[in-house]
């Protein structure tokens, strides 16, 4: 507590603007765009291992943010909070998501660049994050620590499996994902909370809950598609490897945001609906617009 204060009443607008920006590394957009990238054109195992780390990962932050349900620092102790944190700090205080989203994302990139200049921002950014999240007052530094340490955790027990030459260990390592998931939502719908959890939080998780396992299901299908039929290639020149991405992530938003009122209607306002449009979303981009990388190849000498 003593900390947050003292970083409390070292504020002032061009620095509370600046650790704003810098939070934002700790989001789920940077998150996903790390990983299409990666996917679309870096190296696809190494995607799997970002995708793993960050779902695995999520889980558990989940998971121990309802079981755990701690309050927030301005809850606990009346710590102020920069205005502008307010809106991205959801759920419950411990452990802190964004830390985990952060270590876990930029761990992945510092360990697998060959580049000394990447690897030195993601390493800054590693330790950047979970300082900002409590100088904006959204948490304390036992939350961002469990947050942070179970991402270095995760980065290291996983890389063994994804690099494993034995074709039956990601295949198992999807199955062990989607168990997880499905345990998550069966603890969500059907555990007994008491009557002082906040609803909204508790509503946050169940909708967590859902598109996790949707998002995962959904890659399942790509992963199987593209081992079974598709293969596609990642290489392309720069140019075509941007105008994949933009176009790419584009068409993925916009999709997410046209499913949404529809699913929602369909499914009566269930949390199933969230599910079904994440489903939808990662199918979109790790396996249909994938689909697509064939005819980019045939630009810029590109593999066809």
């Amino acid at each position: 507590m003593e900390f947050l204060r003292l970083l409390e009443g070292l504020r002032f607008p061009l620095m509370d603007a600046i650790m704003q920006g810098i939070t934002e590394f700790g989001s789920e957009t940077v998150f996903l765009v790390a990983a299409l990238i990666f996917y679309w054109c870096v190296d696809k195992r190494k995607a799997c291992y970002l995708m793993s780390v960050g779902f695995i990962g999520t889980i558990a932050n989940q998971f121990l943010k309802i079981t755990c349900r701690i309050p927030r620092p301005w809850d606990r102790w009346g710590i102020s909070y920069v205005e502008s944190a307010r809106e991205g700090a959801t759920g419950y205080s411990f452990p802190s998501g964004h830390s985990q989203t952060a270590v876990g994302t930029f761990g992945v990139i510092a360990m697998e660049t060959r580049h000394r200049w990447l690897r030195a921002v993601s390493i800054a950014l590693m330790i950047l994050v979970p300082f900002s999240r409590m100088y904006l007052g959204v948490h304390t530094l036992s939350d961002v620590l469990v947050g942070s340490l179970s991402a270095l955790a995760l980065l290291f027990l996983l890389r063994p499996v994804i690099y494993s030459e034995k074709k039956w260990a990601f295949p198992a390592l999807l199955g062990f994902m989607i168990a997880c998931g499905v345990a998550f939502v069966a603890y969500m719908e059907l555990a007994e909370f008491p009557s002082d959890v906040q609803v909204e939080n508790l509503e946050h998780a169940r909708k967590n809950a859902y598109t996790l396992l949707g998002a995962m299901l959904g890659f399942l299908v790509a992963y199987i598609a593209d081992v079974k039929k598709i293969h596609f290639s990642v290489k392309a020149v720069w140019w075509v490897q941007i105008l994949k991405v933009a176009f790419g992530l584009g068409l993925a938003v916009a999709l997410r945001a046209v499913l949404k009122a529809p699913l929602n209607a369909l499914f009566g306002g269930h949390n199933a609906a969230d599910g079904l449009r994440y489903f939808i979303m990662v199918l979109f981009a790790a396996m249909i617009w994938p689909m697509t990388f064939r005819w980019f190849g045939q630009f810029g000498g590109g593999t066809k």
